[in-house]
């Protein structure tokens, strides 16, 4: 390790990171710093420290995750060497169907480039036949190991700092001094405790409960009944800002986001007509469901996620409200990778060139906030939905170019776009215009029905 008279702390041949946390943050890290090490021509080693097998079926590989990747990221992964093979891919996202009490409509991806894939973080559900298939986790973890990572099956139990390192404690009684530690430890409670000692100024995300299940069906059916289309909710009900059932090979993903999601509110929505009509007749939802869990997610991001030698990123840092958490675990990860193979890793390093990073994460969520209390809006207001649903209907006739609200939609609810060039792009006159005009004929309408 050396200290220059900047007070910054650099890496050098030789040196130890360990990296706790095995999902794509704190892959993602690994694969760039073991990358941007050998293009420095650095000598490190890389410890990953995971307590999941993410090659196992059911909750003892599964990572909590809806599990959709936009076809944008996938390209951009791919720039970097991270090629997503078609065993990881469950199901190719082509269209979406937006649900409303008043009906429905099927949207197209506004380019080829914006469509979507659905996938499963570990092997699968219970029961699930794998036949070839790959966990994108453990994928992740096995190009880290084709880069020279080292990965441990282990959970992590201690932390202390040293004059020259931190020393890490697993449950198997491993005790190693690193270098540099880095945490991809998702939103997990007891091990930000652990942090709290070595990273004392570090606030934690705020968290919200969500719900994801597993809903078991014939492939056939799922063919038939769902296609190739991610359906998505915007129906008025308490607690919910918007539902989506993604399809995956035999099983179809119900996911719900919104505030404190519990199972009598994940019960109100899967009785709900709309739900219910995706479905076969008489299929019995509660008793397909594989397995349910209630995981929450970053809704507001930490503070102070460093000191010097050490780091959080991903979910433990900041996030992407509501979509594309593997996106900003991407973004991070590869940011604190630049920083301390070029930078150094010290607490003024990290907060020069990775706080930036953080704050710009931050900056499009609160964007993001706003469009959804308008979206929150829309929900409860049956003429503005009627309006809205009007308009897609309508620019589906249309050349994909020209469907500009269908777009804005579609960005919205699969993660393809920033929030911000979604609130710009909804300022155009041309949508203004077309929804107030919607909403007019939709309140006459609505007159004539009551007359």
């Amino acid at each position: 390790m050396i200290a220059t008279n900047t007070n910054k702390v650099l890496l050098k041949d030789g040196s130890n990171i360990v990296v706790i946390g095995g999902g794509p943050s704190g892959s993602f890290f690994s694969y760039f710093a073991l990358k941007y090490a050998e293009k420095r021509g650095l000598e490190i080693n890389i410890d990953i420290i995971e307590a999941k097998n993410f090659n196992c079926l059911g909750p003892a590989g599964c990572n909590n995750c809806g599990g959709i990747v936009s076809e944008s990221l996938i390209q951009m992964l791919s720039a970097e060497g991270i090629i997503l093979p078609s065993e990881v891919i469950r199901k190719g996202i082509e269209t979406y169907t937006l649900h409303l009490e008043q009906g429905r409509a099927v949207i197209e991806a506004p380019i080829d480039e914006q469509r979507i894939a659905s996938m499963f973080r570990g092997l699968g559900p219970s029961g699930c036949a794998p036949n070839g298939l790959k966990s994108f986790d453990d994928h992740l973890l096995e190009l880290c190991i084709s880069k020279g990572a080292n990965v441990i099956l282990d959970r992590v139990v201690e932390l202390e700092r040293k004059k020259d390192g931190i020393l890490v404690k697993t449950k198997s009684n491993i005790k190693k001094e690193y270098d540099l530690v880095v945490g991809a430890v998702g939103l997990n409670q007891e091990a930000f405790r652990l942090f709290h000692k070595i990273c004392p100024a570090f606030v934690h995300p705020k968290t919200t409960r969500t719900h994801i299940c597993e809903i078991k069906m014939d492939s056939g059916l799922i063919n038939e009944y769902f296609g190739n289309s991610m359906h998505v909710f915007l129906l008025n009900l308490p607690n919910i800002e918007f539902g989506a059932l993604i399809p995956k090979a035999n099983y179809v993903t119900l996911v719900l986001l919104g505030k404190d999601i519990d199972k009598k509110i994940a019960g109100k929505f899967l009785n709900s007509d709309p739900v219910k009509k995706c479905f076969p007749p008489k299929f019995d939802l509660e008793s397909n469901i594989s397995c349910r869990c209630y995981p929450h997610i970053n809704i507001k991001g930490s503070k102070s996620a460093y000191d010097n030698r050490v780091v959080l990123i991903g979910d433990s840092s900041t996030s992407k409200l509501y979509k594309n958490g593997i996106g900003a675990a991407y973004i991070t990860a590869k940011s604190v990778a630049h920083t301390a193979i070029f930078q150094g890793i010290s607490k003024e390093n990290f907060k020069k060139y990775f706080q930036p990073v953080c704050n710009n994460l931050e900056f499009d969520n609160s964007i993001g906030k706003f469009i959804f209390m308008v979206t929150s809006i829309i929900q409860k207001s049956a003429v503005l939905k009627s309006s809205m649903l009007q308009v897609v209907i309508d620019e589906q006739q249309n050349e994909r170019h020209r469907r500009k609200m269908s777009s804005i939609l579609w960005d919205t609810f699969t993660g393809s776009a920033p929030y911000k060039d979604i609130f710009w792009r909804f300022l155009n006159p041309r949508i203004l215009f077309t929804l107030i005009w919607n909403t007019m004929l939709a309140i006459q309408r609505s007159i004539k029905n009551k007359i």
